[in-house]
Parts: C-alpha cells; structure tokens; sequence
C-alpha cells in the first residue's frame, strides 16, 4: 500500500487505483524524489501540477509537504475518483483546499491552460502511461515549457527501458537517475 512519507500527512495511507491501468511510483523512488527537491527547495510555497496523476501520490506528497496549491489532472474515471479521494484526505490534514482534481486529457488541459493565459508551475510530475509515444511525450512537454516559472523544476517519469525525452527548445535537461526499472529525468526552463 502506498503511502504519504512526510510533511502534515506523514504515514498516512492512500487510496491506490484498482487494477493494473497504472503504476504507482515506488515509496523507495518517491522518497529519493522528494528528498532531492526538498535539497534544491522545491516543495516549500510552491505550485505544483501533476499530470497523468494516477492516485495523486506525487501531488499529495508535494501538499503534505508545503506546497502552496496542487492540480492533479487525470482523464481516466476511475483513478480520478481515487485523485478525489486522496485530495480529500490531504486537504483535511493541512486544513484548506490546496490540493484540486481536474479529469482531464493532460494535452486539453494544457491548452485550456494556455488559452486562459492562467499563472505558471513550480513544479510539474509527468509519469505517463507507458503507451505513451515518445512524440506524445515531447508534444506535453512543449506545452508545458511557456507555463513554468524561471526557476521552474519538470520531473518525467518513464521506464528505464525508454529514451530520454526529446526536449523542447524552452526546458533543458539538467539530471537524471534510474533507481531500479524507474528512471526519472529533471529539466529546467533553458538559458537563452
């Protein structure tokens, strides 16, 4: 069972989606994630936007820990109701509403996003879906640069097997580590 590992909802448990549609992250990746945010101050006042959330497990972990709002966007109905779920129980815990679900296809919300010319990200997790193509990934990617902050964090998530994303002109890759079957990969708005 998979877990928030600290901050206000430390050791509390979370709902997961049933059946095998998705993969949680690991706790043993998570807790490496989360520790080298917390290390680059990452997690304290932040906006964080979680894509193909899942369970919600990185939004709410980044909530439990200090962020300043959480978007988890999931299309699919029934891990979206488990994003409600979680949401729910982090919101409680930390006493207001930071974290909110929208059920969306990740590449509708973004260009609605755009479109309403809404505030930037401090931090974005993208663990998609497997099927995922690498061209799919890299279109998300673009949509995602102009939306995040200057000093903005992209965390992808993907199978160690997969290639490094194709980087848009306006992120540059800046670390990566495989822990396992998991890699993860960290980019920045790039330098002009």
């Amino acid at each position: 069972m998979s877990r928030i590992v600290a901050g206000a909802a430390g050791g509390m448990p979370l709902t997961s989606v049933p059946g095998d549609g998705t993969r949680p992250t690991t706790d043993r990746v998570k807790e490496a994630l989360f520790s080298r945010l917390e290390s680059m101050n990452m997690l304290s006042d932040v906006r964080v936007l979680d894509l193909y959330a899942g369970s919600g497990s990185l939004g709410v972990e980044s909530a439990s820990r200090g962020a300043k709002s959480v978007e988890l966007v999931e299309f699919n109905e029934k891990a979206a109701a488990v994003c409600q779920r979680n949401a729910e129980m982090v919101n409680k815990v930390v006493g207001g509403k930071v974290v909110s679900v929208q059920r969306s296809r990740v590449e509708s919300f973004l260009a609605r996003v755009a479109e309403a010319g809404v505030d930037q990200w401090d931090l974005v997790f993208m663990d998609p879906p497997y099927p995922l193509t690498e061209v799919e990934l890299s279109l998300v990617l673009e949509l995602i640069g102009p939306r995040l902050s200057p000093y903005g964090v992209v965390v992808v998530e993907r199978s160690a097997r997969t290639p490094e994303p194709a980087w848009p002109a306006s992120l540059q890759l800046f670390a990566d580590k495989k822990y396992g079957e998991t890699r993860l990969w960290f980019a920045e708005p790039a330098g002009d």
